[in-house]
């Protein structure tokens, strides 16, 4: 993939801008088969949520990229910023109290709806009417994004609502973890190794197990980049809602005026 394949006029990404590369062109891909997808059946506004939606996910994984997992650094979140891979605006509002959740810039916009409201979807489920409480935005196909607890996890209840960074974080997790356990395996065939050469059947049972426990997981990154199994999809959801922090150095200076009011979680600021 060409290193500008969003933008040929655009800068040379920074140092790590290829660890967001795979995922930012899947969603390219998965919205330019969505936009060329015939609209037979649908109504006018129900066509137009996978825009909306892929939209929301895509600045959802670089926003928790930076904030929540501390993945990249700065100059590639700025990047990504720069060159209008992510909704800003949309960023920008989920830095505010109340907002953590938004899927729409639009939703909150009291000019788009009657009685200069915002949508069914800002408000809470405890607040709902029965008849309300499946009530979808008919712009987004938003279940419902107030901040708060008793709030959908998936906000569109689809893979288009699942936090991706979470989704990659949990695989390269159990990646990791995967390689922990071959490398003591190869110690233990190291240090009886006259012994597993004659028993024969020891290694592939360990395989075996590896094999039964990644079925679980889902396929692998170059697989999809969405959640696979039920083990990885909760694993995500885990890491979601808990937040997983890593803290980075350069992420401490200043990014104008939106950035005053940033909020990154479980973020320690150094001197």
């Amino acid at each position: 993939m060409s290193a500008n394949r969003w933008d040929p006029k655009a800068k040379k990404p920074p140092a790590g801008f290829a660890y967001l590369a795979p995922v930012l062109s899947a969603l390219e891909n998965e919205l330019r088969d969505k936009v060329r997808e015939s609209n037979a059946g649908k109504r006018n506004t129900e066509s137009m949520w996978p825009v909306q939606q892929i939209n929301w996910q895509r600045s959802r994984y670089v926003y928790d990229m930076y904030y929540t997992y501390g993945k990249i650094s700065k100059k590639v979140y700025d990047y990504c910023i720069k060159n209008k891979l992510v909704d800003a605006a949309l960023i920008a509002k989920w830095k505010k109290p109340g907002y953590e959740r938004l899927c729409s810039t639009y939703v909150i916009n009291p000019s788009n709806y009657k009685f200069g409201t915002t949508s069914i979807c800002r408000v809470p489920l405890k607040d709902r009417s029965p008849e309300q409480m499946n009530a979808m935005d008919p712009t987004t196909g938003c279940r419902g994004c107030a901040s708060g607890e008793g709030q959908p996890r998936n906000i569109f209840g689809n893979k288009y609502g699942q936090n991706l960074a979470a989704v990659q974080v949990a695989r390269e997790k159990r990646l990791e973890e995967l390689e922990r356990k071959r490398q003591r395996e190869e110690e233990n065939e190291q240090s009886d190794e006259g012994e597993k050469r004659n028993a024969g059947g020891g290694e592939g049972d360990s395989e075996t197990d590896d094999e039964s426990d990644d079925d679980d997981y889902g396929p692998a990154p170059a697989a999809g980049i969405w959640a696979g199994g039920n083990k990885l999809q909760e694993e995500s959801e885990r890491l979601a809602e808990g937040g997983g922090r890593v803290d980075s150095d350069e992420d401490n200076e200043e990014e104008g005026d939106d950035d005053a009011q940033r909020q990154p979680k479980k973020k320690v600021k150094t001197s």
